[in-house]
């Protein structure tokens, strides 16, 4: 458990195998897998939804990183530290993905953020896959002493330790944020490679993504501006990882009719529609080169219990 990764793919991280195959799309859910005003959730009944979830083939269950209330922002994601309720959440699924979209890197020591990665890993037998990100409230940067305006520095620097971390015994580290490291390790170590997808641009080009991420977290758009994303992200590929399969993601909220022939009506980050509408729009994405759509049911008028049985049902076997 304490030596360096036996693999250095991430093919070999189950989540990753899960979430991700060349030309195909896959689903995966936003905690709260639930329906709200305001922005804090309930939180209630989420664990015998995530099992439903796995049961009926999603891919992943996603955690965000709010570290602080911000009522500008609109919600709190899941409300409990990321880490600790991916650990709860491990504890009660088995195979389905466990995903963070995205853990703010900049506001977090990369040490720690190594080790909770690495424990999440290895207890969850190998199904995260870590999405991280630079940051986008400025409120919360004073909060933590972090410059708002080195957030890019900051969070190529930290990824650099978190890969180092990982991969190698007792590694050196010299850091002019954090300080210095020598003759001391960290563990656990990972079971294998886990796959970093960077969110947005984190202050990075789309170039040093492609070169450096092991796939990449963009918005919701429409499916004709999406497609020219999705082009200059297979662009970017070909010149900074020639050959390599790094997969696309996005989020999209739903608010899905009981009426599965209602058409698409705009809504924040998503449409309200019935399930042909969502599954034409899921078809598009797929033939444009997204691989995994993230599900988000905070605007939806219907129980998201009832959303979740009925995209489970209806429209998940048609993407396979």
């Amino acid at each position: 458990m304490f030596h360096p990764p036996i693999s250095s793919q991430v093919t070999d991280n189950r989540g990753y195998r899960r979430m991700f195959s060349p030309k195909k799309l896959t689903l995966g859910l936003f905690f709260p897998i639930e329906n709200f005003s305001g922005d804090e959730p309930t939180m209630q009944d989420q664990e015998r939804l995530a099992r439903r979830a796995e049961e009926l083939g999603f891919a992943a269950l996603w955690v965000r990183d709010v570290p602080l209330r911000d009522p500008n922002f609109g919600d709190v994601g899941q409300v409990f530290d990321p880490w600790v309720y991916l650990g709860w959440i491990a504890a009660h699924t088995r195979e389905i993905a466990l995903a963070t979209g995205s853990i703010v890197l900049t506001l977090r020591h990369p040490l720690h953020t190594a080790k909770a990665a690495a424990s999440v890993d290895q207890l969850s037998g190998g199904r995260l896959v870590l999405g991280v990100g630079s940051g986008d409230r400025p409120v919360e940067f004073p909060a933590f002493g972090v410059p708002f305006d080195e957030r890019g520095d900051r969070f190529r620097h930290n990824l650099q330790i978190l890969r180092e971390a990982w991969s190698k015994e007792f590694p050196v580290l010299s850091s002019p944020y954090y300080g210095h490291m020598q003759d001391a390790d960290l563990v656990p170590k990972p079971s294998a490679q886990i796959p970093v997808l960077v969110t947005g641009h984190s202050q990075q080009s789309l170039d040093w993504i492609a070169k450096e991420a092991d796939g990449w977290i963009t918005y919701p758009r429409a499916l004709s501006i999406q497609s020219q994303i999705a082009r200059r992200w297979q662009e970017a590929l070909a010149q900074a990882a020639p050959g390599q399969f790094k997969p696309m993601v996005q989020s999209f909220y739903v608010d899905l009719t009981d009426d599965p022939d209602i058409p698409p009506e705009p809504i924040h980050l998503g449409f309200r529609g019935g399930r042909k509408a969502v599954l034409a729009y899921l078809k598009g994405l797929e033939q444009i080169g997204v691989n995994h759509v993230i599900l988000n049911f905070k605007y939806g008028r219907r129980p998201a219990e009832e959303v979740l049985e009925e995209i489970g049902e209806e429209v998940l076997p048609l993407l396979k």
